[in-house]
Parts: structure tokens; C-alpha cells; sequence
């Protein structure tokens, strides 16, 4: 038995293989602690199936890692790093995040200038030792370290990953210390010193919570656990308590992979992915060569340098808080209700959110949530708009009605999700006129339309089972596992030996990694990359490579696809050789092909509806679960399913295909 669990801000969702097919449901998130509403869902999976809760398997995409590096309440963590780089975090890079910005505060370093430690060592960019290790004062260091009551530490050296035997000392004098240990050699052997210090760092900074959250979860529920990882595969839980800085974006790597497995099937190769939940969006792009995925990540202003998928993410979600700011302008997130109160219509508090605006608008058909297992209170929501009306008319000194309040939020919140779908297309150099969006989470389905409309993305898939795509996602994730080696070569055919050189090490270690885990030579899939650039440039371009590729010349392409120009003239550089193993693991079962004529679908009912009109609508409500292949839908529509509802407005086109999917062309 297997089960696939995504943490959100107001749901935690499950999804399971059963005799019927994919199953899913949802149960209320427990901030406090996630590991109950998880054990609770196993539990219930465990009665549904038969099965016993030690022989379930479990991958699980988290948010515990994220949030306390967003909230800073990690591990009083400690750095050791190379004498006089003690300031390497606080230095960081000369450039701004924000040009113009005159009054812009960085944020405060992890590790406080007390905690920061240098030992006398020193390695050569070229390796070579400059400086032994003062081995005589790692006792002193070892004491320093005890009185400060640090509960992780981080070493980092200046270029250990060409040298890495000082750290390797350093870790087995610190071993008395009892506390996570994190080794930059092997978090992430690249050169950076700043790039590198930091995301070591975050990893320690981590360890500690993790550890504690992971161990909690293993003790009350399966062994066999997997934790989602930000570039869209699992990892034991062993090595996510070990290296959590590998899990920050483990909540929305499920639905990425979720989305891929549904549209490669319905055959599409470009989408944007949209991923609306309680709390958050998050949007990525996706070609017919994979998932765009970066080293060159910032979290919480930090930047993260180990693979992640390159996402984009807004606080607009459903749960998002709206308000009149200082200056009367109306303002939707990035404050969340979250589960607890959660948005008014859930009956315990008065704070007006999307959600709330939504159900003012009658968006939901009047079928409440969960397939109506979740009544909403539409007179609470009404009562929470109705104080935000007021102030949007104190400062607009006029009436504003609670329609107009309501469609204000929904607007407003539009507009954010849209800046972050352009950021990941336009910005990037892609012509969003070129993919599909796939609208998922229980709120994507609500916005994906106008959306669509707004950037003229010609078609939305909207899966089924959206609300717990991610979840799926993490049912159909291949375990992965990234290996890299600096290797600084001009490209030409006598590094083409040192490249593969290094490919054949890194994967004899990654087949024997994967073979531990269980997977034979068959289930196992290696892929090649290199980090090149120009000689001089301050960041690279992944290119694939195989002893057949001409590194130059790939490059060149890239380059210009990428900036729109190429320097041929130039020397090219191949910075780092990267290889992605995974371990393939057996794919979700989802609905089987089926072949319908087109045909007029059967509303189940009708509800009067405000869409982007002054006036209500009169849309069909459709149960999704009553559509089958073929059918056609008339729009204005509500479709309402168990984890989502998706709006059709009027003028799109909804079809169904034989996947399932619901296509609209709007």
C-alpha cells in the first residue's frame, strides 16, 4: 500500500491505490504539529484498506522545512569556515535585489556574528594546501562551541570541495558535540564560498526540526518514508533529516510532478503549471525538455544553491486576508487564515478572504467544499465582507456594496497571480501563447479562465482530482538523487576524458546508492549535465552532454536562446559536471482511456452566479463525477468535484477528454 501526502495550509490531502482506483481525501491541517493530521489520515486509510499502518508506504511533500526558515525558527546554529571568511554570510554578493530601492534591509545572516568561527587552513583554487589545519586548536573550538550551547553547526571551508580533508578532520573533532553536523564537501562539493556557505548553512539551520519532525512522524506511523524534494523527486527520510535543505519546496514539487504525469498522457509537452491553495500559488513552466530547474534559487532572501525546480511563489491563496491598507488601497495576502481560524465561512473568525469572496459571489454553486462535507456559512461571510465594504467606503467616500467588495478581492487577487505567471513565461523568454495552463489545488480552478484570457493562453487542462494533485504528484515521483564535481575545463575534446572521468565516479556512487534503496540497473535512470559559460561569466547554462556532444557549440545555442545573442569567439568553460540518477518507481494508476461521442453534458442543477458582470449569471452547476469522455459543456458552468471547483465563464468552450482532463478554450 501506498500513500501520497501533501501538507497545505488548510488541508492535508491523501491520496491511495485502491481495487477502485485512485482514491483521495482530505482532512484539516494541524499547524501545530503536521505529523497528527498525517497519522490520522493513515489511520483512516488503514481501515478503508485492510492494511496495517507499518506496511504503508508513505511520500510525503512537506512544508515544515519552508516555514521555519520563513518564520527563523530554526536551530541556534553555529559556522565554521576558513579563518577570516568568518563574515562570508553578512558580505554576501554586490548585487542588489532591488535596485532602486534606497531603503532596502537585507535580511539578518542565520548565524549571528558570535556563533561564527574561523580555524587557520587554507586551500588553493587549484587545490593545492596553502596552509595546513591548525589541528591544535580544534579542542579549543570544540569548548567554545559547548559554552554556547549551539544545537547544529555548519563547516564550510574555502575551496574544501577540491581539498576536502580539513573539513573531514574538523567533522570528527565536533562529533563530541552531539548536534547535526553539516559538511559543505558534501551538501553541495561546488565552488561559491558565499552560495555555498549559505545553503550549508540553511541545511543546519534545518537539521534539528526535521530530524525531530521526521523521527516523530516514523514513530507514530509507516517505516517506509519518502519525503518529497525540491527538484521534483523523493528522498529517504533518512536523507531528508540529514539534508533537509534538499525538501524547501517539497509541498509544491508534488504538484509539478502531479501535473506532468496528467498532461503527458493527454499529450501535451508545454504547460504552466498553477497551483493555488489556502495559504500560497506557485507557478512553473514546463517544456517538451522537462522541468526548468535553477542553482541560482532565493529563499527568505537567502540564496539556495543545491538543484530546485524554478518556481515562482505569491501569497495569494484562498485563505489570503483582505484589508484597507494605510493609503485606502485594497490589499488581498500575503496573510493567510490558514486552518486555524481559517476564512470566515469556516465558521471561526470574522477576517474576509478569496475564499470568503468566492462564496459572496456564489462561485461555488452553493455546494459548499469537500463534496458538501464542508458546509460553508455564507452569512458569516457576508457579515466579514460587509465590515471590509465599510472601510473601502470610508476610503473611497462612497458606498460600496458587498458584491462590489467581494468582486474587489477576487480582482485584486487575480492581478497578483498573474504577475507571477508572467514572471515565470515573459520573463523568462517564453510566449505563454505556446502552452497550456493546468490549474490545480483546491482554488486554481476558480481563476485559471480569466487568467488564461488575460495572458491569451490558448487552452486550460484542468485534471481531475486537482485539489490533491499534489499529493498524486508524490505517488508518481521517481526517487532522485543529485551528484556534482567542480571541474573548471576549457571545453574541447582532452576534457571530454576528465568530464567523463568524473560522470563515471559520480555514477558507480549513484548506482550504488540507488541499488541500496531497492532499484535493480532496469529501474534506474541516469542523466548527464554540465554548468557551462563563457570564460569570465558569473553564472552558467545546464547543458546535456554525452561523449557525442560538441560542449562548445550546445553551448553557444543556449546562450543565445537564453540572452539572444552568441560569442563564438569566446572561450567556453565547463564549470561543473552534474549528474541526475533516479530510481523509477511504479506510476499511479489513473482513469483508463475512453472514447466518447460529443455530446451535451446534464447539468445537475443551476445557480445564479457573478462572474466579471455588474449582474448575476445564470451558469450550470456540473458534478464532475457525472461526466464522462466526449461530453460537452454549456458555459457559464460551475464544476464542482470533491477537492475542487473549477468556473467556466461565459464565451469559454469545456470539453472532456479521454483522460478525464476538462478542456477549456477560452
Amino acid at each position: 500500500m501506498r500513500v501520497g501526502v501533501d501538507t497545505g495550509g488548510t488541508f492535508t490531502d491523501f491520496v491511495y491505490e485502491a481495487r477502485e482506483g485512485l482514491q483521495i481525501f482530505k482532512l484539516a491541517s494541524t499547524p501545530a504539529d503536521p505529523s497528527r493530521a498525517i497519522t490520522e489520515g493513515l489511520r483512516r486509510v488503514s481501515l478503508a484498506t485492510g492494511s496495517k499502518i507499518e506496511e504503508i508506504e508513505v511520500v510525503h511533500g512537506t512544508t515544515v522545512g519552508t516555514n521555519a526558515l520563513l518564520e527563523r525558527r530554526g536551530a541556534r546554529t553555529a559556522l565554521v569556515t576558513t579563518a577570516g571568511f568568518e563574515d562570508v554570510l553578512e558580505i554576501g554578493r554586490q548585487a542588489r535585489p532591488r535596485l532602486y530601492d534606497l531603503d532596502a534591509v537585507r535580511p539578518a545572516p542565520l548565524v549571528p556574528v558570535e556563533l561564527r568561527f574561523g580555524v587557520r587552513e587554507r586551500v588553493a583554487a587549484s587545490g593545492e594546501v596553502v596552509a595546513e589545519l591548525d589541528e591544535e586548536s580544534l579542542p579549543r573550538l570544540l569548548r567554545k562551541l559547548k559554552r554556547a550551547h549551539v544545537e547544529s553547526v555548519a563547516v564550510s571551508l574555502l575551496f574544501s570541495f577540491l581539498h576536502p580533508e580539513h573539513e573531514r578532520k574538523i567533522a570528527l573533532a565536533l562529533k563530541a558535540l552531539n548536534v547535526p553536523l553539516s559538511i559543505s564537501h558534501i551538501i553541495l562539493p561546488e565552488y561559491r564560498e558565499y552560495e555555498r556557505a549559505s545553503t550549508v548553512v540553511i541545511n543546519a539551520y534545518l537539521q534539528p526540526l526535521m530530524g525531530k519532525y521526521l523521527g516523530r512522524l516514523q514513530s507514530e506511523a509507516p517505516k517506509l518514508l519518502r519525503v518529497m524534494q525540491s527538484s521534483v523527486g523523493s528522498i529517504s527520510a533518512s536523507v531528508a533529516a540529514e539534508e533537509p535543505v534538499r525538501t524547501i519546496l517539497s509541498g509544491p514539487a508534488g504538484g509539478v510532478v502531479g501535473a506532468l504525469h496528467v498532461t503527458r498522457r493527454a499529450g501535451f509537452e508545454n504547460i504552466i503549471t498553477f497551483d493555488m491553495g489556502g495559504t500560497s500559488t506557485d507557478v512553473a513552466l514546463v517544456t517538451r525538455d522537462g522541468m526548468r530547474m535553477t542553482r541560482e534559487a532565493v529563499v527568505a532572501g537567502m540564496p539556495v544553491a543545491v538543484s530546485i525546480m524554478d518556481i515562482h511563489t505569491v501569497g495569494a491563496g484562498g485563505g489570503s486576508i483582505a484589508r484597507v491598507d494605510e493609503g485606502g488601497s485594497l490589499r488581498v495576502g500575503p496573510e493567510s487564515a490558514g486552518a486555524d481560524p481559517g476564512p470566515a465561512c469556516y465558521g471561526r473568525s470574522l477576517l474576509p478572504t478569496v475564499t470568503d469572496a468566492h462564496l459572496v459571489l456564489n462561485h461555488f454553486g452553493g455546494r459548499g467544499l469537500l463534496g458538501g462535507e464542508f458546509q460553508l456559512d455564507e452569512s458569516r461571510a457576508r457579515e466579514a465582507l460587509k465590515i471590509l465594504s465599510e472601510a473601502m467606503g470610508d476610503a473611497a467616500r462612497r458606498k460600496v456594496s458587498i458584491r462590489e467588495a467581494a468582486e474587489g478581492v477576487v480582482r485584486v487577487v487575480r492581478v497578483q497571480m498573474e504577475r507571477a505567471l508572467r514572471t515565470i513565461s515573459i520573463e523568462r523568454g517564453f510566449d505563454p501563447r505556446e502552452f497550456a495552463l493546468v490549474p490545480f489545488g483546491g482554488a486554481g480552478g476558480l481563476h485559471a479562465v480569466e487568467l488564461a484570457r488575460s495572458l491569451r493562453i490558448p487552452k486550460v487542462v484542468a485534471p481531475e482530482m486537482a485539489g490533491a494533485l499534489s499529493a498524486m504528484g508524490a505517488l508518481a515521483a521517481d526517487v532522485v538523487k543529485d551528484w556534482s564535481r567542480t571541474v573548471m575545463l576549457e571545453a574541447s575534446g582532452e576534457s571530454d576524458r576528465e568530464v567523463e572521468r568524473a560522470f563515471r565516479e559520480m555514477e558507480r556512487e549513484s548506482r550504488g546508492a540507488l541499488s541500496r534503496e531497492g532499484f535493480s540497473e532496469k529501474e534506474q535512470r541516469h542523466e548527464r549535465l554540465l554548468a557551462v559559460r563563457y570564460k569570465g561569466q558569473s553564472f552558467e547554462l545546464e547543458i546535456k552532454w554525452s561523449p557525442r556532444v560538441n560542449v562548445a557549440r550546445s553551448f553557444h545555442r543556449a546562450h543565445n536562446a537564453r540572452y539572444g545573442y552568441a560569442q563564438a569567439e569566446n572561450v567556453v568553460e565547463i564549470v561543473s559536471a552534474r549528474l541526475r540518477s533516479a530510481g523509477l518507481v511504479k506510476k499511479p494508476l489513473t482513469r483508463a482511456e475512453a472514447k466518447g461521442r460529443a455530446r451535451k453534458a446534464s447539468p445537475s442543477g443551476y445557480a445564479s452566479v457573478y462572474f466579471s458582470s455588474r449582474r448575476a449569471e445564470r451558469a450550470c452547476v456540473y458534478n464532475r463525477d457525472e461526466l464522462s469522455p466526449g461530453a460537452r459543456l454549456e458555459s457559464p458552468c460551475i464544476i464542482t468535484e470533491y477537492s475542487a471547483t473549477t468556473l467556466v465563464p461565459a464565451g469559454a468552450t469545456a470539453t472532456v477528454d479521454p483522460q478525464g482532463n476538462i478542456i477549456i478554450e477560452p
